[in-house]
């Protein structure tokens, strides 16, 4: 790099010193760019999340998403990298908007089978509300996105592991395993949103009481049971 004096060394006697040419770099936006892309972001996962949960990842094309935000389909890149990675954060958000709720419900909580309940309730709740996000999370695979596959499943596991905790809190023999326990009902849970109807006859909350209801006597007659 030279230095002013060695500029002065070389510039021509009589001439005034250059004046610097304004430069800017392509990879830095100016501050009212930045401003704009960064209000379009809420609109732009709202956008992504309805493909995804109407059409499936794969199907769910760029300019489908980008387009009622009013943008290009390449500008979806100044913010995202690929369509996986998109992907990753709106399954990331609405993973996010469960945990929450879950979390929310059993905060004033002690009793271990009342916790589990009440986050039963809330996780069914979340699953039946019909949200785009919601469905996101239920309805799309990792394997439907290879490039992103662990991502997901570090955001699906790291959401469990409240699940882990609720269930190892509760008084139960030893025999009884609790990763299964957690998986069955997980399952059930999450299996609801394929034949579930809103026709009255039983609200998400009475459902997840039921389910859980089923699980305790289950586990108390075989608490019963001679060894």
């Amino acid at each position: 790099m030279r230095t002013a004096a060695t500029e002065a060394t070389v510039r021509p006697a009589g001439r005034p010193p250059a004046r610097p040419q304004a430069t800017r770099s392509p990879a830095i936006r100016s501050p009212g760019t930045t401003k704009r892309a960064s209000s379009r972001l809420p609109r732009l996962l709202d956008e992504a999340a309805r493909a995804f949960a109407q059409r499936g990842f794969a199907a769910a094309s760029v300019r489908e998403i980008v387009g009622p935000v009013g943008m290009l389909p390449g500008s979806l890149y100044c913010h995202f990298a690929t369509k996986e990675a998109l992907l990753a954060a709106v399954y990331k958000e609405g993973v996010e908007r469960i945990g929450a709720a879950v979390d929310a419900a059993i905060a004033d909580v002690d009793d271990p089978w009342q916790r589990l309940e009440a986050a039963c309730v809330a996780h069914l709740k979340s699953l039946l509300d019909q949200t785009d996000y919601s469905q996101v999370v239920i309805r799309v695979r990792p394997s439907d996105a290879p490039a992103v596959a662990d991502e997901l499943v570090a955001l699906r596991d790291a959401y469990e592991t409240r699940w882990s905790a609720l269930i190892a809190a509760l008084p139960l023999e030893r025999s009884v395993s609790r990763t299964d326990l957690r998986l069955f009902l997980m399952g059930a849970l999450n299996w609801s949103q394929t034949w579930y109807r809103d026709d009255g006859t039983a609200s998400p909350a009475k459902i997840a009481r039921r389910f859980v209801g089923l699980l305790k006597s289950g586990l108390a007659e075989k608490m019963k049971e001679p060894a």
